[in-house]
């Protein structure tokens, strides 16, 4: 059971669709587990599909029927290739939107090192915006801040920072007045989903001297 969740704000741009790839990809694995925030998400795009039917009809374009039509067409062909996906492993721990790019398993992508105890995987399709990073049992990361938002989601295992303590499926929203030093809690790899829209903002010389490298 999720017991940290994104904010309302979050959820309600969600179903607008005006989050940024790599935020909205966040909620979306959070949606897959989370039914209390997909209820929130179903509440507000029926405001909005309330919203849309009291505005004026628009005159659409002579081609905009075929455009329609075949945006239609699309969809049904890219659902029917995903009823056709067979042989998809039971324990897999990769959220279902992100295996096409990641596969089905999470220790078998190829991390790269960042500093004892800490490895990252970078999904190179958000640029550095979405990132896996997986902290050893114990280790802290470096104490940091944020100059812009970020969205972190636990797949697995647990940790612990000054807003309290976050399991997989949990969900951190981070503005820039938060400064934390997250740590992993338990005796497994603490593995999470992390959308930033900035970098980050390390209060240590040395994190802040690699931080071009690791581009985080």
């Amino acid at each position: 059971m999720t017991t940290h969740h994104p904010d309302l704000s979050t959820l309600m741009s969600y179903s607008a669709g005006s989050l940024p790839d790599a935020v909205a990809t966040v909620v979306a694995a959070h949606l897959s587990v989370c039914s209390r925030c997909r209820q929130h998400v179903q509440e507000a795009e029926q405001v909005g599909i309330r919203l849309l039917e009291e505005l004026e009809p628009a005159t659409l374009s002579a081609h905009a029927k075929d455009d329609i039509l075949a945006l239609l067409d699309k969809t049904e062909r890219a659902a029917a290739d995903s009823r056709e996906e067979q042989n998809i492993p039971n324990d897999s721990d990769v959220p279902p939107l992100l295996r096409p790019v990641l596969g089905y398993y999470l220790d078998d992508l190829h991390w790269k090192y960042m500093a004892p105890g800490l490895k990252q995987f970078i999904l190179p399709a958000f640029g550095s915006n979405l990132r896996l990073l997986k902290i050893a049992p114990g280790t802290c990361m470096p104490s940091h801040g944020h100059t812009g938002s970020e969205l972190t989601m636990v797949l697995r295992g647990s940790y612990t920072d000054e807003l309290g303590r976050f399991c997989a499926g949990d969900v951190a929203d981070l503005d820039p007045d938060v400064q934390h030093q997250p740590v992993a809690d338990t005796d497994e790899h603490c593995i999470c989903l992390i959308a930033t829209d900035a970098p980050l903002r390390f209060n240590g010389l040395v994190p802040r001297l690699l931080q071009p490298f690791f581009q985080i």
